[in-house]
């Protein structure tokens, strides 16, 4: 017994040190593992609210990441919510990026932000932001009907379990008519504080701000690039709200209507025209809209315009159709396009009662229709008396080649010259009078 002991002990020295290389090595291995490396990483703002044009823009810059072989992207999330449609489908988007993506809520994800945080590979937040208080609500400002917060709050729950997270807390931030022991009571809606949010596990890491966003990533600053959204992304993504939609419509038909009672083509005709070219403009931008539906609309303008001289309703009613057609097809929804439509037909219409009540029918078709009538029992009606005209002196408005325009006692009067040409600005004086009939010539010049 005594003579096996020397031989164990460095046997055990040497298990000891093969134990303790082996904690360092998995130590050394781990601290990596939490600090792993990217090579390229893009960063794109998410900021205001979400609507389909974010989406269009979202889907260029993960493209752009993805053909420049990035392998991180930092979602730079600052939103009070937006349409719950749109969030799906760029919940989607961050679902299938082959790179690992961020969420990085610096200052407020609500609603549709945070379902689109949740999809994130990972949440870091900033002591100060918060996230939750995701119940849809309608176009009035009320709680949605309960079919779509239920559908809603699927979305969420599904969301949150992607990595891992409690889907009750996800349920307490849609549902208001629920009580969740612990999260919240009946009649309120959840939001989680960044501190709160790291407790509850809906925030993998608080870090102070950018600079140690990036240093926790183990991201050099200078091997991020920023994706910025170009000029007409940014016009696509204000003209895509279903509201300025709605009011880009009220304005371009209401314009038309104005223009009706107005003689000629002037300021309403034009404002019209800036805004059905800004609702086609934007929706063209997000990718929603293509030249086909543009054509449809002038083609439709056209026909409505060929009514006028082609009567019958039939040119008109096509035109219309048309009109309609283009418009709702460009939007990137049927139904939101019908909506919104619906919604500036029923607004126009309200204006057109208000002006024909204040101009009269007349007023809106006095360039479509005869003002002047001959009513059969007035008789008959002759020509103005210009007689009078007869031998006085007056100045050429116009050039006469030989017919033009003339000033004669104060008076325009159509007439024509009697010895061919004559130049605006020239004396002339009134030879003959036959009916309607002005005969003149120039003046002699007296010496």
């Amino acid at each position: 017994m005594n003579t096996a002991r020397p031989a164990i002990r460095p046997l055990r020295v040497m298990l000891s040190l093969l134990s303790l290389l082996t904690g360092l090595m998995m130590l050394v291995s781990g601290q990596t593992a939490s600090a792993a490396t990217y090579q390229k990483a893009f960063w794109i703002p998410v900021d205001n609210t979400i609507e389909r044009g974010l989406e269009s823009f979202l889907k260029r810059a993960f493209l752009e990441a993805e053909q420049q072989q990035a392998d991180l992207v930092i979602l730079d999330i600052n939103t009070p919510g937006g349409e719950v449609n749109a969030a799906g489908e760029i919940g989607q988007l961050i679902r299938q990026a082959p790179m690992h993506v961020v969420a990085y809520i610096d200052n407020q994800a609500f609603s549709a932000g945070t379902y689109i945080a949740l999809n994130a590979n990972e949440i870091v937040m900033t002591p100060g932001s918060s996230m939750g208080a995701a119940t849809p609500i309608d176009m009035a400002g009320n709680a949605a009907d309960v079919k779509v917060i239920s559908a809603w709050s699927k979305q969420m729950q599904s969301a949150a379990k992607l990595n891992d997270r409690n889907p009750d807390v996800a349920r307490a931030m849609v549902e208001i008519d629920t009580d969740f022991p612990g999260l919240k009571g009946k009649g309120t809606v959840l939001s989680l504080d960044a501190l709160t949010a790291e407790k509850v596990g809906y925030a993998d890491r608080v870090v102070a701000g950018k600079d140690e966003l990036l240093s926790k990533l183990g991201v050099k600053s200078d091997a991020v690039q920023k994706i910025e959204p170009t000029a007409g992304e940014r016009v696509a993504r204000w003209v895509t709200s279903p509201v300025i939609m709605s009011l880009l419509l009220v304005i371009g038909l209401v314009g038309i209507v104005v223009e009706l009672f107005a003689p000629g083509f002037g300021v309403a005709g034009t404002i019209s025209l800036v805004s059905f070219g800004l609702y086609f403009f934007g929706h063209f931008v997000a990718g929603f809209a293509n030249w086909l539906h543009i054509a449809l609309f002038i083609i439709g303008i056209f026909l409505m315009i060929m009514e006028i001289f082609l009567p019958g309703g039939i040119v008109g009613a096509i035109g219309f159709i048309s009109i309609v057609t283009g418009l709702v097809m460009a939007a990137y929804d049927t139904q939101q396009g019908l909506a919104s439509l619906g919604i500036a037909v029923v607004i126009t219409v309200i204006i057109t009662v208000l002006l024909v009540k204040r101009f009269g029918v007349k007023g809106l078709f006095n360039k479509f229709i005869l003002g002047d009538t001959q009513r059969n029992e007035e008789g008959y009606v002759a020509p103005k008396d210009q007689r009078d005209l007869l031998h006085k002196e007056g100045i050429a408005l116009t050039p006469l080649r030989p017919a033009g325009m003339v000033k004669v006692d104060g008076k325009r009067v159509d007439a024509v010259s009697m010895g061919g040409f004559v130049a605006a600005g020239t004396p002339i004086v009134v030879i003959q009078v036959e009916g309607t009939r002005v005969v003149v010539q120039e003046q002699e010049q007296k010496e």
